[in-house]
């Protein structure tokens, strides 16, 4: 068995490569039925909302992410075959003076452990350049959905705030699904949740996952906390956050995301390089503050290709 861990999902999949300091990025989206609408002005919309906002938390690249489809679209719909896609990379620069430190929690020393990279520009594939495939894939996935009514929406929950002027900061990304139907999902290793939580934890920065009450469900009885329902099996309460033993049950799914501070930070930090050398390290201006607003977009696309896998399962 040789496992493509560059592929996300099994039914409906996404399989994508290249990265930050590539021309561009590319990928493949499998076994999207055929007869799916595309919306050119809707994906540009989602890709716009994941490209850099202009203010001063934003990154200064400047990526015009205009996606090109080659195979598995014609007149504006798909066809049943591979979507192939590509997005051209337009703003790489590569900063010398950064290329062989070792950044603070960044992917610096576990690539050099991994794959012995030499530098950093051979671990531009941990970049969060890399979400913009999933933002194509999701945006597939949801044109999809419609059909069936399924909306996603991601927004901020929190916001961290920076001790200082250069400095990063954390947020947690509240998420919802409505319309769901009940009985997506399977009771043991396929849970939806662990899905949910497997496609949410694979994106940049993800440090922490939660659906229903999460964490606060360990400090309530369960009296308080059992969802009952009525005769007409309606429920009266949703602590569950829409799924019970692994498998949805027709009620809103909610979960929240926590993301870390974005590591790349404009203050001076003490660190090594890839030889073990000490170093003083300061990050450039072409990086974000923090995840939100441009994660959210992220967060509602790994859930819309949950959501796609799942019913495509069920037809």
């Amino acid at each position: 068995m040789n496992p493509n861990f560059d592929t996300f999902g099994i039914i409906f999949r996404l399989t994508d490569e290249g990265d930050t300091h590539g021309m561009e990025l590319s990928g493949v989206i499998e076994n999207c039925p055929a007869g799916v609408v595309i919306d050119k002005d809707f994906f540009q919309a989602e890709l716009a909302r994941r490209a850099p906002s202009g203010d001063a938390n934003s990154t200064k690249r400047k990526e015009p992410d205009v996606v090109e489809f080659t195979s598995g679209i014609i007149n504006n719909m798909t066809t049943g075959e591979p979507i192939r896609f590509k997005i051209p990379n337009r703003d790489v620069k590569v900063d010398e003076t950064q290329m062989y430190v070792i950044k603070p929690s960044h992917a610096s020393f576990v690539y050099r452990q991994k794959y012995g990279a030499k530098s950093n520009e051979e671990c531009g594939r941990a970049s969060a350049r890399q979400t913009v495939c999933r933002v194509v894939a999701g945006a597939i996935a949801k044109l999809y959905l419609r059909q069936f009514g399924i909306e996603i929406k991601a927004e901020t929950l929190s916001m961290g705030q920076a001790s200082c002027e250069g400095d990063s900061f954390g947020a947690k990304v509240c998420c919802r699904i409505s319309n769901l139907p009940a009985g997506l999902g399977e009771p043991v290793y396929n849970k939806f949740q662990a899905r949910l939580a497997f496609a949410m934890m694979s994106i940049n920065a993800a440090k922490g996952f939660e659906i229903g009450e999460g964490f606060a469900a360990a400090d309530m009885c369960g009296s308080q906390y059992n969802d009952t329902q009525n005769s007409d099996f309606s429920f009266n309460s949703n602590h569950d956050g829409g799924v019970q033993a692994g498998i949805t049950n027709g009620q809103e799914v909610y979960f929240n995301v926590a993301f870390k501070p974005i590591p790349s930070i404009q203050l001076e930090q003490q660190t090594i390089d890839f030889e073990g050398n000490p170093v003083t390290f300061k990050a450039h201006e072409r990086n974000d503050r923090c995840v939100v607003p441009r994660v959210l977009p992220v967060v509602e696309a790994m859930a819309a290709m949950v959501v796609a896998d799942f019913m495509l399962m069920r037809v």
